[in-house]
């Protein structure tokens, strides 16, 4: 999250991108596991996006307290939960993460697309547009016909889900 809207989001955005992917995983039946991700790990460093992540985690855990969620970390110890034990055995995030964070859009779509093509098959999600007032999202113009079907069922399944 964030690959299409916000360029450069401040803390107070993070945490309300990272509560609005909560709770859209969250109607599909999925708990989530948010990773705050960075290029520093738990405080090695103070550059200002990676202290941008640590405030974020603060607001998110204030408004949130329920929510299983860590940062600032590395994408390899959000993905494999015996790396991010050997740097933080007290993380409260467990298993694997479902919700990968970004401090800004770069990340963001840099990662979606190495995804998208990494993925099995190719089949992909996504981008999926939040905190709007109806279901919509974004198709690039080489989604598959398989990608477009996986969109529209997400659309329907958002519209009959969120109050009119």
């Amino acid at each position: 999250a964030d690959t299409y809207v916000n360029h450069d989001p401040s803390p107070e955005q993070i945490a309300e991108i990272t509560l609005m992917a909560a709770e859209t995983v969250r109607r599909f039946g999925i708990e989530p596991r948010v990773a705050l991700l960075s290029h520093s790990n738990f405080g090695s460093s103070d550059c200002p996006s990676a202290s941008k992540m640590r405030q974020a985690l603060e607001l998110v855990k204030a408004q949130a307290p329920e929510l299983m969620i860590d940062g600032e970390m590395h994408g390899d110890a959000a993905l494999v939960e015996s790396i991010r034990n050997e740097r933080m055995p007290d993380s409260p995030l467990k298993g694997s993460a479902n919700i990968l964070v970004m401090p800004n859009m770069e990340a963001a779509r840099i990662s979606y697309n190495l995804l998208r093509v990494s993925s099995s098959e190719g089949v992909t999600v996504g981008p999926v547009l939040m905190g709007v007032a109806k279901p919509v999202h974004i198709l690039t113009p080489i989604a598959s016909v398989r990608r477009i079907v996986n969109m529209v069922a997400l659309a329907v399944v958002e519209a009959q889900t969120q109050p009119l």
